[in-house]
């Protein structure tokens, strides 16, 4: 796992705390993140560690993320946002502060936002 993908898979902790709770789903769907871009047990134990503690927008830092980075955790956190099934609405309104603090321009990051919607929505019964 490069510095790049680690960085979104960070930037989705403050996504998982967004509702006041990091519940089991939203873990494991960290987890399969870390899985999917190849995280070794360094990175994975880094990320469990940082993300036992509440952690905020602020906590995001851009200098990480590229212009591209920060398409795709947006795109991660609305999926994270449908871990456990439903869309909670202080999660859906922490996505539009989340594109701002991303500086996504808003037409593009309510493109973003909506087409991911949906295909979280198609497919809530993966999630289950």
């Amino acid at each position: 796992m490069n510095e790049e993908e680690f960085a979104i898979v960070r930037g989705l902790v403050p996504v998982a705390w967004a509702d006041g709770s990091f519940a089991e789903k939203e873990k494991e769907m960290l987890e399969a993140l870390l899985d999917a871009y190849g995280a070794n047990d360094a990175q994975k134990n880094e990320l469990r560690e940082y993300a036992k503690e509440k952690r905020t927008l602020e906590d995001i830092n851009l200098q990480d993320l590229s212009a591209g980075d920060r398409r795709v955790l947006l795109q991660c956190a609305v999926l994270l946002t449908f871990a456990d099934g439903v869309q909670d609405v202080t999660e859906a309104k922490l996505l539009g502060e989340l594109a701002v603090k991303l500086r996504i321009p808003d037409d593009e990051a309510k493109h973003v936002i909506s087409e991911a919607e949906t295909r979280a929505k198609k497919n809530l019964s993966l999630l289950a």
